[in-house]
C-alpha cells in the first residue's frame, strides 16, 4: 500500500471502539467559481444537505476520481461505527439518554444544551443555515467547519485545498488540528455542553474514550492516496498517534486548571481515574484489597489518582524519540502527582507547567518523521520494561493495547512490516483486548501478562 495505506489492514477493531459537478468523469472539485462573501456569512453552517448530491459527497458508491464523492453515504451507515457521528443525535432519544435527562433535570435530552454540544453541531443559532438540521448530530461542518466562506471554493474547478484552509475550512490532515476538534467532545473542551462533568457520569453517560489515530480509522470516510498526499500531505498513524496522545493532556490539564470545575468542596472528578475509586467493596475477611501501587505516581493509597492514560503513553513516544523532553516530563509528571496530595493552588501549578512540556512534545512529534525503527522501539517500550509496571489501572491498559494496534497497523499500512508476519500477532493482541473489554473484569496482573505475550509476538517483526 506504501503511503496510501491511511486505512486499517490489521484486523477487526470493533472492540477498540466499545473501548471507546456532473458525474464520474468530471474531476473532483469543478463548479462555480468562488465569490465573494459577505462578512457576515463567513463560518454559518450550511448543513449536511449543502454536501449531498451524486456530483458532490453523496453517490451511492466509491467512484470519484480523485475522491470517493460517497462520503456522505459512509457517515450515514445505519450500522457501522464508520456511521456514529450520524446517529449522534439520535441516541438522545433513546431510553439510556432520556434516563440520564431525568436524573439531572434537564428536560429531554434531544434539545438540552448539556448533551447538544457534543450530540450535534454545536455551532450557535445565528450562525445556522437555511438547510442546516440540528438531527444531523454530528454533521460535516462539526468537523471541517462551517462552510458559507470555503463551499464555492471547495467547489470550484480552480479552487484548492490550500485555498479552502485559507477561506476557513479546518485542516484536518493536521493531526494537531484534527486532535483540537476531537479532543472537544472526546475529552472535552470550553464550549458549551463540550464537557461530560462527573455528575453527568453518576447520572449513567458512558466512559469518555480517546485515541486519535484509531478512532480516526474507524470513522474514516476519505482515502490517503497519491492525490491526497500531494494536495494535503500525510502525517502517518505514528506522527498522529503520538501528537494525539501529548494533545489529550494538554487538554486536560488546561481544562483542570481551569476555575469554577467542581462539585462544591470537591474537585471535578472526572478528571480522576473512574476504576482506582469504582472498585467492588467487600466485607469477606478473605477479600484482598484491589489498588495497586503505581511506579509512576508518587501518592498514598487511597488518593485518587489523576488519570494518567496519555501520560503513560507520552513517556513511551518521547523515551525513543525526545529523550531531552522525556526527563522533563517524567520529572514534571511525578511532580504534578505529588502536589495533588498537598494544595489545589500547588496542583494547578504543577498542571500548568506539565501542560507546557505536552505542547513542547506534541511540536517535536509534529515535525518528526517516524522510522521503523522509532515505531518498534515504541512499540516495544509501550509493552514491556517500567511501563508496563504502570499498567495498574484500566484507562492505562486499555490505551496501550489500543497503541499497539495502531503501531502494528502503521508498520503494515507503510509497507514496513510484512501483512502476513504481522498478522501472527493478531491472536495475542485479542487476548489483550479482551482483558480490556469490560471494566467493572478488569485485572491489571492478567492485563500485564497478555501484554507480554504481545511482546514476545511482537519481537518476530524485528
Amino acid at each position: 500500500m506504501g503511503e496510501a495505506g491511511a486505512s486499517r489492514v490489521f484486523g477487526a477493531l470493533s472492540v477498540a471502539f466499545a473501548i471507546l459537478i456532473a458525474a464520474a468523469a468530471i474531476p473532483y472539485g469543478r463548479g462555480a467559481t468562488a465569490a465573494p462573501e459577505p462578512a457576515a456569512a463567513r463560518n454559518t453552517h450550511e448543513g449536511v444537505a449543502s454536501c449531498a448530491g451524486s456530483t458532490c459527497h453523496s453517490r451511492q458508491v466509491d467512484s470519484g476520481i480523485n475522491v470517493r464523492q460517497n462520503e456522505l453515504i459512509t457517515w450515514q451507515d445505519p450500522s457501522s461505527q464508520a456511521g456514529a457521528h450520524s446517529r449522534a443525535w439520535r441516541v438522545l432519544t433513546e431510553p439510556r439518554a432520556q434516563a440520564i435527562a431525568r436524573k439531572m433535570g434537564i428536560g429531554p435530552a434531544q434539545n438540552a444544551k448539556e448533551c447538544l454540544g457534543c450530540h450535534a453541531d454545536p455551532v450557535v443559532e445565528a450562525q445556522r443555515g437555511a438547510r442546516f438540521q440540528i438531527s444531523d448530530g454530528v454533521g460535516c461542518e462539526s468537523c471541517h467547519g462551517g462552510s458559507s466562506s470555503w463551499l464555492a471554493s471547495h467547489r470550484s474547478v480552480n479552487g484548492s485545498h490550500a485555498a479552502n484552509v485559507a477561506a476557513g475550512m479546518k485542516a484536518l490532515e493536521n493531526p494537531k488540528v484534527r486532535a483540537g476538534v476531537c479532543l472537544d467532545c472526546h475529552f472535552g473542551g470550553s464550549k458549551p455542553g463540550q464537557f461530560v462533568t462527573h455528575q453527568i457520569m453518576a447520572a449513567g453517560h458512558p466512559r469518555v474514550a480517546y485515541e486519535l489515530d484509531l478512532f480516526s480509522n474507524l470513522q474514516q470516510h476519505w482515502t490517503v492516496d497519491a492525490d491526497y498526499v500531494r494536495r494535503k500531505t500525510y502525517a502517518g498513524g505514528v506522527k498522529t498517534w503520538a501528537v494525539g496522545q501529548a494533545m489529550a493532556l494538554d487538554r486536560a490539564l488546561t481544562l483542570y486548571a481551569q476555575p469554577g470545575r467542581g462539585q462544591g468542596a470537591f474537585p471535578e472528578l472526572y478528571f480522576f481515574d473512574c476504576h482506582s475509586c469504582h472498585r467492588q467493596i467487600s466485607d469477606d475477611p478473605k477479600a484482598r484489597p484491589a489498588w495497586q501501587s503505581n511506579p509512576g505516581r508518587p501518592i498514598p493509597a487511597g488518593q485518587p489518582p489523576f488519570n494518567d492514560e496519555n501520560m503513560i503513553m507520552l513517556s513511551a513516544a518521547a523515551k525513543v524519540t525526545a529523550p531531552g523532553l522525556s526527563a522533563r516530563l517524567e520529572a514534571d509528571s511525578r511532580a504534578f502527582h505529588a502536589a495533588l496530595a498537598r494544595d489545589k493552588g500547588e496542583s494547578i501549578r504543577a498542571a500548568a507547567k506539565l501542560a507546557a512540556t505536552a505542547r513542547s512534545l506534541s511540536d517535536a512529534f509534529a515535525a518528526r518523521n517516524f522510522s521503523r525503527s522509532d515505531t518498534l522501539a515504541i512499540l516495544d517500550t509501550v509493552l514491556t520494561g517500567e511501563l508496563a509496571r504502570r499498567y495498574t489501572d484500566y484507562t492505562g491498559s486499555a490505551q496501550a493495547v489500543m497503541a499497539a494496534d495502531t503501531l502494528l497497523n502503521a508498520l503494515v499500512s507503510s509497507g514496513q512490516v510484512d501483512r502476513a508476519v504481522a498478522a501472527r500477532l493478531r491472536p495475542s493482541l485479542d487476548r489483550a483486548y479482551a482483558q480490556v473489554r469490560d471494566p467493572n473484569s478488569y485485572r491489571p496482573d492478567a492485563f500485564r501478562e497478555s501484554l507480554t505475550q504481545v511482546a514476545q509476538a511482537a519481537r518476530s517483526l524485528r
